[in-house]
């Protein structure tokens, strides 16, 4: 089953948003849009709600049914940056570019086909054993699940936030020293596609942030998110004021003199830090930077002595 979001306004009322779900959308069972509303998945005007919630007309529900691997998915001999493997998990530093899972516009060249050619123990998990994701354009660490187990367990840290995840972000202008964010995320109620910052319903989402190094026109930012939403960071740096470089999707186009134009959003997750699944140790992995965001902040450092 590959990505499914899906958008609909109520014409009658109707007893159970559960039971609605599954007669519009019959390949998801009613147990499974259950788990679905209970991870906020599932949105009424907005708001998460409960699977016995009521609907009345003109009410209008949003919902995103997350990746699983595809059964047909051919494994692909794909460059995979490897930072540490054992029995139970894989780390990686994701390149840019790459896509997390086959979806329309992108059948193949992901991480997931990449993963099921270097060992076939993740054709026996959903999602290949993926358990987070990073955006297509944004590089970084990454955890994956080797076992059912493993999986579990690394799930239930992302959701308990037990994990540390740390980005460098390359931001336009003067941002404060440091500071915090605080709101709600959800789906943006005119450009569907995006995320925004709402001021009822969506997600709570938690981001601090740090200058560490101020340049003419941008600034090389260090942000800890103590939550993980969708486009959560780009989101929020653009919510002050300081989008991320080369990010079109939430930045605004501006002239510019910065020695090159990046291709992509300048946002790496630089560290992330967890507990081992079957060993129970802390584990922190960092992740360098790829050649295109390490040579410009090079060039702008030379030209910003």
């Amino acid at each position: 089953m590959t990505k499914t979001e899906g958008s609909i306004l109520i014409e009658t009322r109707y007893p159970r948003l559960d039971a609605f779900l599954v007669d519009r959308v019959e390949q998801v069972s009613r147990s499974q849009w259950k788990t679905l509303i209970e991870k906020g998945l599932v949105t009424v005007n907005g708001k998460t709600c409960k699977p016995n919630l009521k609907l009345n007309p003109n009410d209008r529900v949003d919902w995103s049914i997350p990746d699983r691997a595809p059964q047909t998915a051919i494994p692909e001999d794909l460059p995979l940056n490897i930072l540490f493997e054992d029995e139970a998990v894989i780390v990686l530093n994701k390149t840019p570019g790459m896509v997390m899972h086959p979806a329309a516009g992108n059948p193949s060249g992901t991480m997931m086909h990449g993963l099921l050619f270097h060992d076939p123990v993740f054709l026996t998990l959903e999602r290949a054993g993926i358990v987070h994701r990073l955006d297509k354009d944004t590089s970084g660490v990454l955890v994956v699940a080797k076992s059912e187990s493993a999986m579990v367990e690394l799930q239930r840290q992302f959701k308990d936030r037990e994990t540390e995840k740390e980005y460098l972000a390359l931001v336009w202008g003067t941002p404060p020293k440091r500071g915090q964010i605080e709101t709600q995320l959800g789906r943006h109620p005119a450009h569907r596609q995006k995320q925004a910052v709402l001021k009822e319903g969506g997600r709570h989402a938690i981001s601090n942030f740090q200058c560490l190094e101020q340049f003419s026109e941008a600034a090389l930012m260090q942000v800890k998110i103590e939550t993980g939403r969708t486009h959560q960071i780009r989101v929020h740096m653009a919510h002050i004021g300081h989008p991320i470089v080369g990010d079109t999707v939430y930045g605004r186009s501006r002239k510019h003199k910065l020695p090159v134009q990046p291709e992509r959003q300048m946002l790496h997750a630089h560290k992330l830090s967890f507990t081992h699944p079957d060993s129970g140790k802390r584990l922190s992995f960092e992740a360098p930077l790829f050649d295109d965001m390490r040579q410009l902040l090079e060039m702008i450092r030379q030209k910003n002595p």
